[in-house]
């Protein structure tokens, strides 16, 4: 399946997509080249657009842009985190997976991972006006296609799947928490670069 196609089904008739899925034979360079490379690309290139050609407006204050060049570099450093975050996500869901009756699983513990990163990494797209950022939050319909994810690929029974969703919610809070951390003290956003245009 293709990539525009795989997004629009997982996203629109997920409950249908997981099992078909689920089923799929592929591997983890595949996983990445064809679908969490590109996808994973749509955030940074919205924000180092959006950051430095649109900034944001500060009212009186004028507007609050980033140079291209240190907006470039954050999300570069920002994007290769978040693909190591996404295989560090994988290796939670398949290590937690025992401890809520599922099975043991690398590949389709990264499937979990990607595919359900797909809303986030799609409503990320927002990012590119910085004012309807706030439009990135139906990314949270994340959660969701993870909570449905879980039991068909993973195997949890039903009646631990919600535990098993919350706890890997607070893990991928706490990975791409680390992850901000991260990008923003190897490249940070910072004095220096900002340009503050008053009106």
């Amino acid at each position: 399946m293709n990539l525009v196609a795989r997004a629009k089904a997982i996203l629109l008739t997920p409950a249908q997509e997981w099992p078909v899925i689920e089923k799929e034979t592929t591997t983890a360079a595949q996983l990445y080249t064809g679908y969490i490379i590109p996808l994973a690309a749509i955030g940074p290139i919205a924000r180092a657009i959006g950051f430095s050609m649109i900034g944001v407006n500060l009212g009186a204050l004028g507007s609050w842009k980033v140079s291209p060049a240190r907006a470039i570099g954050r999300e570069i450093v920002s994007y290769v985190l978040a693909l190591a975050g996404c295989w560090v996500l994988a290796w939670i869901i398949d290590t937690l997976a025992p401890k809520f009756g599922g099975q043991s699983n690398f590949l389709q513990a990264l499937k979990v991972a990607a595919y359900s990163a797909t809303a986030s990494w799609v409503f990320a797209v927002f990012a590119i006006v910085p004012a309807l950022a706030i439009l990135s939050l139906l990314g949270l319909y994340s959660l969701y296609l993870l909570y449905l994810g879980l039991p068909v690929c993973m195997k949890s029974p039903a009646d631990k799947t919600l535990g098993y969703t919350v706890v890997v919610v607070l893990a991928t809070i706490a990975v791409f928490a680390v992850v901000a951390i991260l990008a923003g003290a190897i490249f940070p956003y910072g004095r220096p670069g900002m340009t503050l245009n008053v009106s």
